[in-house]
């Protein structure tokens, strides 16, 4: 029960005297000096004029007993330790025995984490806690954030990052999403409107079709707005090649076209106006007779209202004009058939005219519809009367046009020019083209710099029926883009981009990865650069190359672009081992020189079928050569000699025919070809010879070859190498 009591140390009261502690012996002890204190201060809310409670306190009454009770305090503590208690717990774990040292703080110490266990907190840190608890309304808990659900905007084709953005949701979920419906997919695939609507019905969100921006297409004769008048007929010369299109259109221009192509064809497609006696005025465009143009010549039947269709009176009805007549009935235009050449003696017309039949062109003066005019383009006969049919058939399809309306039309022709640029040659069909509009061309949009016409001269203005190269576009279109005027910069933007986004294609999405090797081609391919003056003869060459087809190679065109030959391309056709073609074009400065030092041929047509025909040569390269043996005759083995210098030697006897020394050789032992190689040598009564005649013992030696058993035959034959051709 002693024990468990607490110890304390206490002084008498009966010291009156005062104490002066440093005057106690310390030998051994530990002494205490007590500081004097300064008197007691009464509060100052006390009033000052109230002296009677500052009397009755008695200071030295005071300051004796604070110095008692302070004395007793630490006398008790030492009492304490000295009975070898353990001391209560500090904030700070010392590692040695108590010690003043201990306590002192040196930069070791500050330094050493690992001393202190826990670390004061800063006064940055107190303050920060002091006014977040200030921000924080009384009373208020965490709130739990709630799902935001979106309306998310879903147009035909979206990649998974855009989804994946406008859902505003990690797109690692979304792709982890696809791969457990066993899709493989990664963030840059596109997927179509359905899988993106399904995707943003399962994550939880609203899916919208994505409108898409009005383009209203005035066609139709009711639609016209503003100013409408009759307009200019558009007249497209098709034919056979070298049937005489281009120099009937020289006759007609009082122009000398034919004469600037090279071998005498067109491979470009041209538009023209022509005044007429009247004052009226006729569009024509030329399009190429050639086989490979066939897109040209469909291109052409689209965007006119009649066709004239050339055939030469001495040649007759050829493949191209059957061709161009079927375009002709697709975009359903009336057809006029121009019998060029009349005026040679081997002409035979009425035959043109029956064989004509067979296609439903039946001519009037057969008790049929369609208009036959005899021509001749060199001696300028029956021009006018050409004219004149033409002129009368427009009368009769009324055609009509505002003059006043925003300008719609097509892109005949597309090229990049090294002065201007990117430049298009587009057909009116309707409205009023203005210098400085904004205009959207296919996925390419752009405001008209400059406008020139068919004589070369600069206009502010296009009316339809006109064709006019532009300048301005931002980029090359393709052939056959439909061109519209837009309000402004920003509708043209808008447009363009969400053509650019509806024409890509998409990425097919394998359902499994074992599917995604499945379409390997076991082909060897020929890969093909081609660049071109403009955008048709781009598109004719790449659809004739990719006709030639063969079970063993493949053309591969891996760019094709109009334009200059420049550093790219020669990089490009290095990196793929590819044929670098330039159609009309030649290269600049420096790709000349890069093709001189990376060793890059180039080649240069002007004539669309010698590119075809080289194409077709470098095909016929990459086919393996057929192999064809001729017998020349063949030994049985009688019996085996082992010589030191040659190794093994075949003791044979000449059947058949001959054998010959370094031709090919087969070892057949019953029935089945055990080697083949060649004849290393023939020994005859010790001497080496060239061949040996039938029923003649030699002995033969093989290369690479020891292993000879009697009754083995030596069949020796010759292998010739025949190359192929597509």
């Amino acid at each position: 029960m002693d024990k468990d009591k607490k110890k304390t140390l206490t002084i008498s009261s009966d010291l009156k005297k005062k104490i002066d502690t440093t005057s106690i012996s310390t030998a051994g002890k530990k002494s205490y000096s007590v500081e004097k204190k300064k008197p007691f201060r009464p509060n100052k809310s006390f009033n000052k004029s109230s002296p009677a409670t500052n009397v009755t306190l008695n200071p030295d009454v005071k300051k004796k007993n604070f110095a008692r009770k302070f004395i007793e305090q630490q006398a008790t503590k030492d009492f304490i330790k000295k009975d070898n208690k353990p001391a209560g717990k500090s904030k700070l774990k010392l590692k040695g025995p108590v010690d003043k040292r201990d306590f002192k703080l040196t930069v070791s110490r500050a330094l050493n984490v690992e001393e202190i266990e826990i670390k004061q907190r800063s006064l940055a840190s107190v303050k920060r806690a002091r006014l977040k608890e200030k921000k924080k309304p009384d009373g208020e808990d965490k709130k739990e954030f709630k799902k935001v659900i979106r309306e998310v905007k879903i147009p035909e084709q979206i990649t998974i990052q855009e989804l994946s953005n406008r859902m505003a949701e990690k797109s690692n979920d979304v792709i982890k999403f696809l791969f457990n419906m066993k899709v493989v997919a990664t963030i840059n695939h596109n997927i179509d409107k359905d899988t993106a609507e399904y995707i943003v019905k399962e994550f939880g969100h609203k899916p919208m079709v994505e409108e898409a921006p009005s383009i209203q297409a005035s066609k139709s004769k009711e639609n016209f707005i503003g100013e409408v008048k009759n307009r200019p007929p558009i007249v497209t010369i098709m034919g056979h090649v070298d049937h005489g299109k281009t120099s009937l259109l020289d006759s007609l221009r009082d122009t000398d076209v034919v004469s600037g192509e090279y071998g005498g064809i067109t491979q470009h497609i041209g538009a023209y106006q022509v005044k007429t006696g009247k004052d009226k005025l006729i569009t024509f465009i030329d399009t190429p007779g050639h086989a490979a143009f066939t897109e040209m010549r469909a291109r052409g039947s689209k965007i006119t209202d009649i066709v004239v269709l050339v055939v030469a009176a001495d040649d007759g009805i050829k493949p191209q004009t059957v061709e161009a007549i079927k375009h002709a009935k697709a975009a359903k235009v009336p057809i006029i058939v121009a019998i060029n050449k009349c005026d040679l003696p081997e002409k035979n017309i009425n035959k043109i005219k029956n064989e004509m039949m067979q296609y439903e062109l039946v001519a009037e003066d057969l008790s049929g519809d369609t208009l036959f005019v005899e021509v001749s383009a060199l001696k300028k006969i029956n021009l006018d009367k050409l004219k004149e049919s033409i002129l009368l058939q427009s009368e009769i399809l009324d055609l009509k046009a505002s003059y006043s309306d925003k300008a719609r039309g097509v892109v005949i022709e597309s090229k990049i020019d090294k002065g201007k640029g990117a430049v298009s040659t587009v057909l009116i069909s309707n409205g009023k083209l203005n210098r400085g509009d904004y205009f959207i061309c296919g996925d390419t949009w752009g405001k008209i710099r400059a406008m020139i016409n068919y004589e070369g001269k600069l206009v502010n203005e296009a009316l339809p029926s006109m064709p006019v190269e532009i300048l301005g576009m931002n980029s090359s279109a393709y052939a056959g883009a439909e061109f519209m005027v837009t309000e402004n910069e920003d509708e043209a933007k808008n447009l363009s981009e969400f053509k650019k986004n509806n024409n890509a294609q998409s990425k097919a999405l394998a359902k499994d990865k074992t599917t995604l090797f499945d379409d390997v081609k076991n082909k060897d391919e020929l890969n093909i650069i081609i660049k071109s003056d403009v955008q048709g003869s781009s598109e004719a060459l790449k659809m004739a190359i990719n006709k030639i087809e063969h079970k063993e190679v493949e053309a591969k065109i891996i760019l094709s672009d109009i334009g200059m030959i420049n550093e790219t391309d020669v990089s490009l056709a290095k990196a793929s081992n590819a044929i670098l073609i330039g159609f009309n074009v030649k290269p600049n400065r420096e790709a000349k020189k890069l093709a001189e030092e990376q060793k890059v041929d180039i080649k240069y047509f002007n004539i669309i079928y010698e590119a075809i025909d080289h194409v077709e040569k470098s095909l016929s390269g990459l086919l393996e050569p057929d192999i064809k043996e001729t017998i020349l005759g063949s030994a049985e083995i009688q019996k085996i000699f082992k010589v030191s210098t040659a190794g093994k030697i075949a003791g044979s006897k000449v059947i058949s025919g001959e054998i010959k020394s370094k031709s090919k050789a087969r070892i057949i032992r019953d029935g089945v070809v055990v080697y083949s190689g060649e004849i290393l040598s023939i020994f005859r009564e010790k001497s080496q010879v060239k061949e040996v005649g039938a029923g003649l013992e030699c002995g033969i030696s093989i290369k690479d070859f020891i292993d000879f058993k009697e009754r083995d035959v030596i069949e020796s034959y010759l292998a010739e190498e025949i190359q192929r051709s597509i």
